[in-house]
């Protein structure tokens, strides 16, 4: 098992090595204790053999420094017109779309960003910088990829953008300038993985004694279903989302097998990515699909309950890494041409559909990319649409020995 399983999570908190083991420590954010909060750290070691009680304490520390900012949120921060002002002002406001809108795990892997910018720009004037200085910082910041790069540009325009709600001087001027630069973009995924090539990573991941991601592949291929909509994702405990499964300080939020009905449909599962906007559903009829029959042959109905997927090592569902350390694992022994991601399982179900000739509204629909509000009506359409293509591809896989 991967001992960092075993470590709970929870914001500030964070683990340190020492002769008797990692011990849990809460930290308090930069910002916090500038403004005055005065617990800058707690040592919660004589928790540790209660993960839960760890996680509880870390967040109770955690509301407290919240409400503490919260207090005088306006002056917490005092705008000198420099980045690492704007930058921070953007992390801690609670009117900011840092704490207001962005996922938790967005918000984490911005936070990544806004501490490495606050020491290579954060001591610059806003309104004495201009676009050449941005291009500067774009090279600097490419030598940890382009990627990076991208991201840390996306971060700094969202700072910039809400120092203009703020009425921040030199916000607005700086904006203009970003609006107007162009750079270096990311070139567009073109795998598109095949039946063939997820039949051979299902293979692996039978011979690997990890049935269950085998079926979580098939899904993914034949649903297109993203992979946290397959294998659920851990959320801190302070998550509002209903949960029963609890374990390393999170709850489990994902499909369990009551949503799959008598006649295997996969009913109204809401993407993550569009629960916040569109908040379409999408419904799946997987006895219209080969590849998940094949794997649910291999589960006895009394065992169909809990989290549809799990990891046996742990009887818990995956932790996002450790299912793509699996998955890693069978992508190498199924003999996958390098550079294929788990995600792109998506898009070779939706190509395969459309070499297969279904049509544009059918994938549109099968993918969850619709606008319009959905309905019952709308929800059986999409079924439906979801067995068009289903038909199409698999007479395509037989047309074409796969």
């Amino acid at each position: 098992m991967d001992i960092r399983q075993e470590r709970p999570k929870s914001p500030g908190l964070k683990w340190r090595k020492r002769k008797e083991g990692d011990v849990p420590y809460w930290f308090a954010d930069a910002a916090a204790v500038r403004a005055g909060f005065t617990i800058k750290s707690r040592n919660l070691s004589h928790l540790v053999s209660t993960p839960a009680q760890v996680v509880e304490q870390a967040q109770i520390l955690q509301r407290e420094m919240l409400a503490f900012m919260a207090g005088d949120q306006r002056g917490a921060v005092k705008f000198d017109r420099t980045f690492k002002s704007l930058l921070e002002i953007y992390q801690t406001d609670t009117e900011s779309p840092y704490r207001t809108t962005i996922k938790k795990h967005t918000a984490q892997s911005y936070a990544v960003y806004l501490k490495k910018m606050i020491v290579h720009i954060g001591n610059r004037r806003i309104d004495e910088c201009d676009g050449r200085d941005v291009r500067r910082w774009f090279r600097q910041w490419q030598t940890s990829g382009l990627g990076a790069a991208r991201m840390s540009l996306a971060v700094l325009k969202a700072a910039v953008s809400f120092g203009i709600v703020c009425r921040l001087q030199g916000c607005a001027e700086f904006k203009t300038i970003l609006g107007v630069l162009e750079f270096e973009r990311l070139p567009s995924r073109k795998f598109a993985p095949t039946a063939a090539q997820i039949i051979a990573a299902r293979k692996a991941a039978h011979a690997a004694g990890a049935p269950e991601r085998a079926l979580a592949y098939a899904i993914q291929f034949e649903t297109t279903l993203r992979q946290w909509d397959v294998i659920g994702q851990w959320v801190g405990l302070d998550d509002p989302r209903p949960s029963a499964v609890i374990g390393y300080g999170m709850k489990w939020i994902g499909p369990s097998w009551a949503a799959i009905d008598s006649n295997l449909i996969l009913a109204k599962v809401k993407p993550t990515k569009t629960e916040d906007t569109s908040e379409v559903e999408v419904s799946f009829d997987l006895s219209a699909c080969p590849m998940v029959c094949e794997e649910l042959a291999h589960i006895p109905p009394a065992e169909r309950k809990g989290p549809l997927i799990v990891n046996r090592d742990t009887g818990l569902p995956y932790i996002r890494h450790t299912f793509q350390n699996g998955w890693k694992a069978d992508f190498k022994a199924a003999g996958l041409p390098a550079g294929m991601w788990n995600r792109d399982l998506r898009a070779g179900g939706i190509t395969e559909g459309g070499m297969a000739g279904a049509s544009k509204d059918d994938r549109r629909k099968l993918a969850g990319h619709a606008k319009e509000e959905t309905t019952e009506i709308y929800d059986r359409d999409q079924v439906e649409a979801h067995r068009r293509v289903m038909q199409k591809r698999k007479q395509y896989r037989a047309e074409n020995g796969q």
